[in-house]
């Protein structure tokens, strides 16, 4: 894989790989905290009405699509689906399962934002705060406007404040390099480091566009990470496992990775011009100077499911509270106004493909998800939150119908055509077998 080495470098050679199992009928609803030795209470979903959702997974292995995959689906009863197929170590053999562990990357914004909420819900943030008012480095931003004859970025003072509401919605003016050029071009002449590699180096990144003016997606969670850990006077690490993750028995998710659960880790791969899929190393820098809110979790599907179904019932789950019922639905709403959400064209396309969840259709952002204005296509009610993560993982919640579902794979460029179809086909027997069932 030919990739930058300022990215090349926090890709150290992590993981396991992925081997045949089927667990489409295996839950925990009432264990603390979920582990591979944990008991397991049936799902909702059994066959025959689960056949089709396994038989999408097997097929995905069979044809080349994933090396292996993990589908989950909860309603506000429970668990209802858990499926797994293909491998989840090479060398080993290990079998793919709910408790394999995964890199979330984007998947870890939706955490960060509940953090971000219970502030609010405490009244120590405001939504429409100025953000520099906690964090001075946000109080005098800097508007990239291009690049003079010699090739030097020329900067300009913003106008506009950032406010909280601007970064949790991604109209900060903060962007990401694999999705702009500007940006790619900034960091090759400045040596501003990406910020994946969890250096802080990157948040002196200038902005492109005024706040509020336009939204494009970008390291702005990176920077709410850091308004949380200023307000609550703790690292991200801590704040996570002492206000979501502990209460929600998520054992196996964090930012710091235990040498027990690295050998859990499914290998990452990368799909080549003639569709074939080939492994690759991937970790998240071990040894950061910050805890990336905007993309730097690890977790397990069976983890990520338990704060899903938090979302699902209105911020509870196995006896926690969260969030406020009305926060969860404050976050469900559009928070961008007239702005649309757009497709994010790619500019690094060893990472990404352009990136577009509802082609030709509106869709907004909430605090943090994309919502989509019309029903999906393939069973979700509109007013759905969903997004991903960049080695392919996928989430969606259905506030109206009651539904989440997640389709967990491991590999590169993002935005893969085969995964996405995937994902449709398992969204829609989801939503089928509930019909069913």
């Amino acid at each position: 894989m030919t990739v930058r080495l300022n990215r090349r470098h926090i890709l150290k050679g992590a993981s396991s790989l992925l081997a045949a199992a089927t667990l489409g009928g295996l839950v925990d609803r009432n264990a603390k905290a979920a582990t591979p030795s944990a008991s397991r209470d049936r799902a909702l979903i059994q066959p025959p009405a689960s056949a089709s959702i396994d038989q999408c997974l097997q097929a995905a292995v069979d044809d080349g699509t994933v090396a292996g995959v993990v589908a989950m689906g909860a309603t506000e009863q429970g668990l209802v689906y858990a499926g797994a197929r293909g491998r989840a170590n090479a060398a080993s053999g290990e079998a793919m399962s709910p408790d394999t562990v995964f890199w979330l990357l984007s998947m870890t914004k939706a955490i960060t934002a509940t953090a971000c909420m219970q502030l609010v819900e405490q009244g120590r943030l405001r939504l429409e705060q100025a953000a520099g008012e906690i964090l001075p480095q946000l109080k005098s931003p800097q508007i990239l406007d291009g690049f003079d004859a010699s090739g030097r970025p020329r900067l300009r003072p913003a106008r506009n404040a950032i406010t909280v509401r601007h970064l949790l919605t991604h109209t900060s003016g903060f962007t990401y390099s694999i999705w702009s050029d500007s940006l790619s071009r900034y960091e090759k002449v400045t040596g501003m480091p990406d910020i994946g590699a969890s250096m802080n180096g990157a948040f002196t990144a200038p902005l492109e566009f005024e706040p509020g003016e336009r939204w494009e997606y970008g390291i702005s969670m990176d920077w709410v990470g850091k308004l949380v850990e200023a307000v609550a006077d703790q690292s991200l690490e801590v704040y996570f496992r002492e206000h979501i993750f502990e209460p929600l028995g998520m054992s196996n998710t964090g930012f710091l990775i235990s040498s027990a659960q690295k050998r859990r880790v499914a290998t990452m791969h990368k799909r080549h011009a003639d569709g074939s899929l080939a492994p690759e190393p991937f970790e998240i820098n071990q040894r950061p100077e910050f805890f990336m809110g905007g993309g730097g979790l690890f977790s397990t599907p069976r983890d990520y499911m338990a704060f899903l179904q938090m979302l699902v019932n209105n911020g509870a789950y196995r006896g926690a509270r969260i969030l406020r019922t009305d926060t969860v639905e404050t976050m469900f709403r559009n928070h961008i106004g007239d702005l649309q959400v757009s497709e994010m064209k790619t500019a690094q396309p060893t990472w990404s493909h352009s990136f577009e969840q509802f082609p030709g259709k509106p869709h907004k952002w909430g605090l943090s998800f994309d919502i989509n204005s019309q029903p999906g296509p393939h069973g979700r009610s509109a007013g759905s939150a969903s997004w991903a993560g960049l080695l392919n993982t996928y989430f969606w919640v259905d506030p109206v119908k009651r539904v989440a579902g997640s389709l967990f794979t491991q590999m590169l460029p993002f935005y893969d055509a085969r995964v996405v179809s995937l994902y449709g086909q398992f969204e829609q027997a989801l939503y089928d077998s509930l019909r069913r069932t």
